[in-house]
């Protein structure tokens, strides 16, 4: 009964309709609505979304989505989240010219080529076509050097895949291998521990600290560090349990063995 209702649920959302998104936003009308969030629904027709030509971030992943064409009309979308879909043409969004950030992550993108059709996009700071979070990718992920290509096709990209690019994010790597290899030759000299030179910062004050503006990808540079965080608890209570079991196997080994007389 229960799963006959759910596809029976499945079919009212399978399209986009003005009662719909007049439901889901308690807005009348549709050029009000600014943010819009129809995830799990089923959908794979967008019906009259184009008519909320105000909306600023939309979320549509995890749906049946293969035709974009209903986005065009959308030229102050700023964020776009079309993660676990089924969309491989990208043609649509060229003419959502102010696309700051772009979720493509889990859907059927085939080549680089179909990327081509977001050049005109200058505003695009941010785009995602694999997720390790939540295993998403795509078939153009395949291509060891799609990375290389794109960051040559978007000039302006500063987050790719989750990972920054350019700016501060993307000195932490270089930055933390120099902590290491200073660490390394300034404990020991000829063998013997050594006096450490007198310490300076190793990034200039405020380095670290989020500079608040109006920047469309911030909300989604939050989300992906808070995944981030999640991902390392889960690999920090897998770490723990096998390290117990490994400590438990060591100690079992070590016990002398016991013959019954």
């Amino acid at each position: 009964m229960d799963s006959k209702r759910g596809k029976e649920n499945e079919t009212e959302c399978a399209k986009i309709t003005t009662v719909l998104l007049k439901s889901s936003t308690g807005e009348f009308d549709l050029e009000s609505i600014l943010f819009l969030k129809l995830i799990n629904l089923g959908i794979y027709d967008l019906g009259c979304v184009g008519e909320c030509i105000n909306l600023e971030r939309l979320d549509l992943s995890g749906n049946n989505i293969t035709n974009l064409g209903p986005l065009s009309p959308l030229r102050r979308l700023l964020v776009l989240n079309l993660s676990a879909n089924r969309i491989s043409n990208l043609e649509p969004l060229s003419s959502c010219e102010s696309l700051q950030s772009l979720n493509l992550s889990g859907n059927v993108i085939p080549s680089v080529d179909n990327l081509h059709a977001l050049k005109s996009l200058w505003k695009l700071e941010s785009i995602r076509l694999k997720d390790n979070m939540y295993n998403y990718t795509n078939p153009v992920c395949k291509n060891s050097s799609y990375r290389t290509l794109l960051l040559e096709m978007f000039s302006n990209i500063k987050v790719l895949d989750g990972e920054r690019v350019v700016g501060r994010g993307s000195n932490l790597y270089q930055l933390c291998k120099d902590i290491d290899d200073t660490i390394k030759a300034g404990l020991y000299k000829n063998g013997h521990l050594s006096e450490l030179a007198e310490c300076k910062p190793w990034v200039d004050d405020g380095f670290w600290e989020i500079k608040r503006s109006n920047n469309a990808i911030i909300d989604e540079a939050y989300k992906h560090f808070s995944d981030v965080l999640h991902e390392c608890r889960l690999l920090n209570s897998r770490a723990v349990h096998v390290i117990s079991q490994n400590e438990r196997n060591l100690s079992l080994k070590g016990q002398p063995k016991q013959y019954a007389v």
